[in-house]
């Protein structure tokens, strides 16, 4: 029997749980119907709230974090059709025809329904490469000094800590460790903080905390400067995306 041309999968995972590092033969389409994840790679990090789908190239390791209870949707493509979305992980803007496709393929290949498959592959194929890229991504470095800050921070442990006072925790002038972030990350300190906060944002938001209390734990004196911020990141408002994320209905531990 021919091989099928795209493999659509669905598991759902309960809040917090953790896919060790693992890698396929085939690229990956990874989709949170619901909820967060985070997923990280030897390129970065990667939040995928349920607007977003991340494409992670055959034989990328990684590993994922759930933030909250997530339903997730993963589509698995071969060699041919994955040269299509290239050798690097992205994060792809999942539109309403993406989202209905992508639901679709899974529900055809458990209903063992081959021929359907077919058609919907070709669909899908033109909608993944048509998706706008999206920057949802948080590169993470390899000095051992921006390392040890940059998990600080991704801990939430110095969120109100200045970059002079993470200098000195590990031992390193302010504009070293500034230049770090330049030369390795390709973005200053307040735009990798502002990536990481919103990470948290889209967990919180997702678990149906209040906007007001995810933008002063962000940082944010007022929600009207939160929002400017996240409109600008995700092109949509708070209030949009609370509404558009929706809890799974039901969570299983299976490993992915």
């Amino acid at each position: 029997m021919a091989a099928w041309p795209i493999t659509a999968l669905a598991k759902d995972y309960p809040r917090g749980w953790h896919v060790p590092k693992h890698r396929h033969r085939r690229g990956q389409l990874i989709y949170a119907k619901a909820g967060v994840m985070q997923v990280t790679t030897r390129e970065g990090i990667w939040i995928v709230p349920p607007q977003r789908a991340l494409w992670i190239p055959l034989g990328m390791e990684h590993e994922i974090q759930m933030e909250g209870q997530v339903a997730v949707r993963m589509l698995y493509l071969d060699r041919s059709n994955s040269a299509l979305f290239g050798s690097h992980c992205k994060v792809l803007s999942v539109s309403a025809l993406l989202r209905e496709l992508i639901l679709a393929a899974v529900q055809a290949h458990a209903d063992k329904r081959r021929k359907r498959m077919v058609v919907l592959a070709h669909l899908l194929l033109h909608e993944l490469q048509e998706a706008k890229e999206e920057a949802l991504h948080i590169p993470v470095p390899s000095d051992p000094r921006l390392k040890t800050v940059c998990q600080r921070l991704l801990a939430g442990t110095s969120r109100v800590e200045s970059l002079e006072q993470l200098a000195t925790h590990v031992g390193a002038s302010s504009r070293t460790l500034a230049r770090l972030f330049e030369s390795e990350l390709q973005m200053s300190f307040v735009r990798w903080r502002q990536h990481v906060r919103l990470a948290r944002a889209l967990s919180q938001i997702s678990q149906g905390r209040a906007i007001k209390a995810v933008a002063r734990d962000a940082g944010y004196a007022s929600c009207s400067a939160f929002s400017s911020m996240f409109r600008r990141v995700l092109g949509i408002t708070p209030t949009h995306y609370m509404t558009q994320a929706t809890e799974p209905s039901a969570a299983s531990s299976s490993p992915m």
